[in-house]
């Protein structure tokens, strides 16, 4: 039987009445939440559900994934406004010509940036369980030079993290883990954390290893009202919590006010001014030699 699904470009799309009512409460959601865009779906059906437009089960959710799918091939929602991060790939680098080399440099030399976690006590980290959310967590991080990182990883990313501990002449690496507040979070904060100082025990023995649970807490799903589940029957893990949730279904805005706080409140401002001055004279440089 033929698969009889929409592909590419829908610029006739119809939508019915209520499917009318559903893209203007994701059009009043994706502007209030403007600053943290791209935002997951899960992120949108949970503030749909918080506001009552959706009923919290797996079905409406599954339904915003169809409606907003179509609503982005048919050009109604920009595919900018939703992350998904499923475009992973590696491209070699080519130009059009020996001028668009020299634009490529130019541009380069317009972004150019020094490490801005230089002469800080402890180097920062944020790792997320979804992956989804990496790119709306790099636009609050970016301006302090924090990367963001998948905690899913694999040994080698586990590894690699040790090895820029003992790269980056800091004393400490504090990574903060944005996850989910489940059996399975818990369990992926304490693998990462376990592996990843095992292996600066031996990569970077100098250096002391910190992990964070930034989000989800307890008391964040108190303070926030979060949308709670039941742990699944048959689970048998250890578990602190008595009741699960996402790390998406964190208002987007709260979530980004978190992060911002936790890295801002670790920084000295003033070693931090000194790099953004060095940075700002040496691009000027950059810029002034040009072409070079």
């Amino acid at each position: 039987m033929p698969d009889r699904r929409p592909r590419g470009y829908q610029p006739d799309w119809q939508p019915r009445p209520a499917t009318q009512e559903l893209l203007a409460a994701v059009e009043l959601i994706l502007g209030r939440y403007a600053a943290q865009l791209p935002l997951t779906i899960r992120q949108i059906w949970y503030a749909a559900v918080s506001n009552g437009v959706l009923v919290r089960q797996e079905r409406t959710y599954k339904r915003l994934v169809d409606v907003l799918g179509m609503a982005r091939r048919s050009g109604r929602i920009s595919w900018l406004a939703i992350g998904d991060n499923t475009d992973t790939a590696v491209e070699p680098v080519a130009y059009d010509g020996p001028d668009g080399f020299r634009a490529a440099r130019l541009a380069a030399a317009r972004g150019f940036r020094l490490d801005r976690q230089a002469g800080q006590e402890a180097r920062l980290e944020v790792w997320c369980d979804t992956a989804g959310l990496v790119p709306q967590l790099a636009t609050v991080t970016d301006p302090w030079g924090v990367p963001v990182y998948v905690s899913a990883t694999g040994l080698s990313g586990k590894r690699a993290a040790a090895q820029r501990a003992a790269a980056g002449g800091h004393a400490t690496l504090r990574i903060m883990v944005v996850g989910d507040w489940d059996p399975t979070g818990v369990h992926l904060f304490a693998a990462l954390a376990e592996d990843v100082t095992a292996f600066a025990a031996i990569d970077a023995p100098d250096v002391t290893v910190r992990f964070d649970r930034l989000a989800v807490t307890e008391s964040q799903i108190a303070e926030f009202r979060l949308p709670t589940a039941p742990v699944k029957a048959g689970e048998r893990r250890s578990f602190p919590g008595t009741s699960t949730t996402q790390a998406e279904a964190l208002p987007p805005d709260a979530l980004a006010a978190l992060v911002r706080e936790a890295i801002s409140g670790s920084r000295d401002t003033e070693v931090l001014a000194d790099v953004l001055e060095r940075e700002e004279i040496q691009r000027r440089a950059l810029l002034d030699g040009f072409p070079w």
